[in-house]
């Protein structure tokens, strides 16, 4: 009961301060699109979780557990049994809206779930990263506990307000990132253009460089210096963009041709064809370089190609841009 009144608190409060309410008066494109994108939603409470609303009852069996989502009125129970002993959560946070991983609460602390929901497969299978536990007790079945910097990176990303001074805020988190996460500033400018004032507007984004902008959107989706740093190498990296990015023969870090958002419009999701990036690819590829010798459009399904690892359903585009060869993956 605590739990779901913190929520509708939340959701009530996320209504009042969630300054796209107000910075649509002047940026009402972006605002009429930004918070329905993958970014914009980010984290869904108990009674938004569209994937299991859509799919009330999934299932799955590993190691000798068998684990369950079931809908029950405005929420979501998670459910793991090894045929003896059972233990059931509700599920408090659904993390991401395509691939979604779950977040809950036990005896006062935060767990990952140990399975997520694939939209490949319209069910569940085990969670991006923990391929390779093999649990040994329900507890370590229903999934793992998160350590304090982790998870606060986690709410960080996926979440407005649910962080402060470096420690979890969750009564004041918000879902999604509005405005002033990417824009600092944009909160104070919006109040004072409400009232009359003259509040400077955010520093715009579009002038930085590739390089700039690798690494600011690489404080969520990792940078070049974490990934080399933690030695993250192999396949799996495939879903880091920005390290995937720089290590493409073409990325000038000065050249804003090659930067994040010269493919990518933060207000909007990615276009799902291919051939709408295409005229990226032709601003640096135009008719002045050496013309591609297989085809003349639909570049990124041959130069970054779709990485899949055979343990998990989990898909990528590889962002490593290259003469992709079968069976190769460079790091």
């Amino acid at each position: 009961m605590r739990v779901s009144l913190l929520l509708l608190v939340a959701a009530a409060a996320f209504a009042q301060t969630d300054p796209r309410s107000t910075c649509g008066g002047c940026h009402e494109a972006q605002v009429r699109t930004q918070p329905k994108t993958a970014m914009g939603i980010g984290i869904e409470f108990p009674p938004d979780q569209a994937a299991l609303k859509a799919h009330p009852n999934l299932a799955f069996e590993r190691d000798g557990y068998r684990y369950t989502i079931e809908r029950q009125g405005d929420h979501s129970v998670y459910s793991v049994t090894d045929g003896k002993d059972t233990l059931s959560l509700p599920i408090r946070y659904a993390f991401g809206t395509h691939m979604q991983t779950y977040v809950f609460e036990y005896e006062g602390k935060l767990y990952e779930s140990m399975v997520s929901y694939f939209p490949r497969l319209q069910d569940l299978a085990v969670t991006l990263g923990d391929e390779r536990r093999h649990p040994r007790t329900i507890v370590e079945a229903m999934g793992r506990e998160t350590a304090n910097a982790e998870i606060t990176a986690c709410f960080e990303c996926h979440g407005t307000g649910g962080v402060r001074d470096g420690k979890l805020a969750l009564d004041s988190l918000r879902p999604g990132l509005d405005c002033e996460h990417c824009h600092t500033g944009a909160t104070a400018h919006a109040q004072s253009m409400t009232k009359g004032g003259a509040a400077p507007p955010p520093k715009s984004l579009t002038r930085l460089d590739a390089e700039d902008i690798s690494h600011f959107c690489g404080k969520c989706h990792r940078t070049w210096e974490e990934i080399v740093a933690n030695r993250q190498f192999g396949v799996s990296n495939a879903r880091f963009q920005p390290y995937r990015l720089a290590n493409s023969k073409c990325f000038l870090g000065n050249d804003r041709r090659i930067a994040c958002t010269a493919c990518h419009d933060p207000h909007t999701d990615p276009p799902a064809s291919e051939a709408a990036y295409d005229r990226s690819c032709k601003a640096c590829h135009g008719v002045d370089q050496k013309s591609c010798t297989v085809a003349k459009e639909n570049c990124t399904t041959c130069h970054m190609p779709k990485i899949r690892r055979t343990d998990t359903p989990a898909v990528f585009t590889d962002h490593q841009i290259r003469i992709a060869k079968s069976g190769e993956y460079p790091n």
